[in-house]
């Protein structure tokens, strides 16, 4: 293999703990007004609901969903509308939900949408703005138009936690992180500021390598030269096109970078870059595995 997983046995409870929180989602409390039926075609508020422990009536491409987000998986009673940017409209109308929730990224079809629910738009990623904070407020937010905003503090404090936790469980020195994720064999998303990984390196403490241009979302896209000179330990994000490892063997531009020469290139499995707190604690805890595994070794 071009670039293994890594990671470690998670033997202390405050690392449990931020696996617990991935794995389990804040329990909703009890209200006496009925729970309003929300359908969402987008995965990072979808997440968000689950981490509130508030399942969605519907969510767009479901099945794509899994595979990019992977957790928390959304229960099989959930409705798939289809592509996220063409839904199933006739289905979401018989479906009657009470709020639609999007992000800006679906404003093309909000008049659509407002013919048949009330549409509430959520931001994330803007630019200019503290990304960590704006994952907060997202999920105050959604907690709010979900009618039970206490579990939107509950979640924000047990993901401070559990970042607290662990950046407590990481190797006194870790040098800074050029974290990287497969588009084909010769080209990667490097992902800097504005963008979640960066959002959860700046919560462990721990620094970025890369300090090029990046845009709203946090990544830019760069050819695997683009990669030679920079210090730093190279993690790769899952998922990988298919054939890119095969092709990577004889790729020279891949074989010279340190890491790669060194079989120490960390690789984590896949989480959600464009994610809000459920996917920063996934990515946290898949971190700081890989990290505390290298260094054991």
């Amino acid at each position: 293999m071009l670039f293994k997983y890594l990671s470690a046995p998670l033997t202390t409870a405050v690392l449990g703990l931020s696996l617990i929180l991935v794995a389990v989602p804040v329990r909703a409390e009890p209200s006496s007004a009925p729970a309003p039926r929300i359908a969402t075609l987008d995965w990072t508020i979808a997440e968000t609901l689950m981490g509130l422990g508030i399942a969605p009536q519907a969510v767009a491409q479901i099945a794509a969903y899994h595979e990019w987000v992977g957790q928390p998986e959304l229960p099989v009673k959930v409705i798939d509308l289809g592509l996220r940017t063409q839904p199933n409209l006739e289905l979401l109308a018989e479906l009657q939900p009470d709020v639609i929730l999007i992000s800006p990224m679906f404003s093309n079809i909000a008049p659509r949408l407002s013919r048949i629910a009330e549409v509430e738009t959520l931001e994330l990623y803007t630019p200019g703005s503290n990304t960590w904070q704006q994952m907060i407020q997202l999920t105050l937010d959604t907690a709010t138009l979900a009618g039970n905003p206490q579990a939107g503090q509950h979640l924000v404090e047990r993901t401070e936690a559990a970042m607290v936790g662990c950046r407590e469980q990481l190797p006194s020195e870790t040098e800074p992180l050029l974290i990287i994720q497969f588009m084909d064999a010769r080209h990667v998303r490097v992902f800097g500021e504005n963008g979640l990984y960066h959002a959860v390196l700046d919560q462990l403490g721990l620094d970025n390598a890369w300090t090029g241009e990046t845009n709203s979302w946090g990544f830019s896209l760069v050819g695997l030269e683009d990669l030679l000179g920079i210090d730093g330990q190279l993690v790769v994000v899952e998922p990988s096109p298919l054939g890119v490892e095969k092709t990577l063997a004889d790729n020279g531009l891949w074989q010279a970078l340190p890491d790669v020469r060194d079989d120490s290139v960390l690789s984590l499995p896949p989480v959600w870059s464009f994610g809000a707190l459920p996917s920063a604690l996934r990515f946290a805890d898949a971190l700081t595995s890989a990290l505390a595994a290298k260094h054991d070794r």
